[in-house]
C-alpha cells in the first residue's frame, strides 16, 4: 500500500445489524458503513457535476472538474437510468440474480469533499448538495440496499426495478 495501515478484523460478520429503523430483524452489514451497499447512478453524477459547474459560474469561478464517482464510495454504480435522482424513488429492485429493498436514501458526510487521490478538502461536493439535496437537516447522494437473499452481482449485469 505504501503507507502505514491498520487491519480490521470483525469476529463475527453477522453481528452488526443494520438501522432496525430502516430494515429487518436479521438484516446485517459486515465492516461496510451502514447497510450493506450503496448505489449510486451515473446520472446523478453528471447532474450534480451540472450544478457544481453553474454555481461556480454564478460566483465567478473556474468550473472545476468532474467529480470522480468514488469521492462518494458507492459498491454499486448503475448506468443507462435516464432521470437524475430516479434511485431516490425506489423501493425495490434486482441486479443479476440478487433482489433489494433499498433500505433509506444515503445522507452525505464531510468524506465526500476529500480528494481520494490527493487528500486534498475542498468544499464540493457537499456545498452544491446543500443547495439542490437539502432536506431535514442532511445532504443525499445514493440508496443504501439490503439484500433479500444470498447470491452475486457482476458488472454488466441487468438492473430491474419493481
Amino acid at each position: 500500500m505504501g503507507r502505514p495501515v491498520r487491519l480490521k478484523w470483525l469476529d463475527d460478520p453477522a453481528r452488526r445489524p443494520v438501522d432496525p429503523a430502516h430494515g429487518r430483524p436479521g438484516d446485517r452489514v459486515s465492516l461496510a458503513d451502514g447497510y450493506p451497499l450503496l448505489l449510486t447512478s451515473a446520472a446523478s453524477l453528471a447532474r450534480l457535476d451540472d450544478w457544481i459547474a453553474e454555481t461556480a459560474l454564478e460566483r465567478g469561478e473556474e468550473p472545476p472538474a468532474p467529480l470522480p464517482m468514488r469521492r462518494f464510495r458507492p459498491n454499486v454504480v448503475i448506468d443507462g437510468v435516464a432521470e437524475p435522482f430516479a434511485e431516490d424513488e425506489w423501493k425495490r429492485l434486482s441486479i443479476g440474480e440478487v433482489e433489494f429493498r433499498v433500505g433509506k436514501r444515503c445522507d452525505r458526510c464531510v468524506l465526500t469533499t476529500v480528494d481520494p487521490a490527493t487528500y486534498t478538502k475542498g468544499p464540493e461536493p457537499i456545498r452544491t448538495l446543500a443547495r439542490f439535496r437539502k432536506w431535514d437537516g442532511k445532504v443525499w447522494f445514493g440508496i443504501n440496499l439490503i439484500p433479500d437473499g444470498p447470491g452475486q452481482i457482476a458488472t454488466g449485469d441487468a438492473v430491474t426495478v419493481f
